[in-house]
């Protein structure tokens, strides 16, 4: 199981109390992930990356193991530490302003 966590404004579109603990085939990506999640909540579409290049939106960071993963390939398997269900796979919204 993956373990997802999401900004409180996708959990709350999603209607979601918590963190999300998804089944995703092998290899475990980035992109797989997010593919699961989208399956299973299909209201977060385009909500996370675009839905006609499915690239990350701007303001939308995704962390794992302290690491930002946000730039890195989406087809790059996500750190073991994730695909044992040590740690979870951080959806987090940017902040921006000034």
């Amino acid at each position: 199981m993956i373990r997802v966590v999401l900004p409180a404004h996708l959990r709350t579109l999603a209607q979601l109390d918590g963190e999300v603990e998804l089944v995703v085939p092998a290899p475990v990506t980035q992109a797989a992930v997010l593919d699961a999640l989208e399956a299973a909540f299909p209201v977060l579409r385009g909500t996370i990356r675009d839905q006609a290049t499915a690239k990350r939106r701007a303001f939308v960071r995704f962390f794992a193991c302290e690491q930002d993963l946000s730039h890195d390939d989406p087809d790059a398997v996500l750190p073991d530490a994730v695909l044992r269900g040590v740690e979870p796979f951080l959806v987090v919204g940017a902040m921006a302003g000034g």
